[in-house]
């Protein structure tokens, strides 16, 4: 698997819809909250894969 990038746009009860940033996919990719770092929010860009995700400037 490999490691993208991901923006956070929206939050509905324990999943965060994510965007992938480095490909043109307009599709969102749910993910449990409990999978991301703990001081993630809309708007917060993570890098990772499946469960394994970082914060990013």
């Amino acid at each position: 698997m490999e490691m993208h990038d991901y923006e956070i746009v929206d939050i509905q009860g324990d999943y965060a819809q994510l965007r992938q940033l480095d490909a043109d996919n307009p599709e969102l990719f749910p993910v449990a909250i409990a999978l991301l770092p703990f001081s993630s929010d809309v708007g917060t860009k993570l890098h990772g894969m499946m469960g394994m995700f970082e914060i990013v400037g």
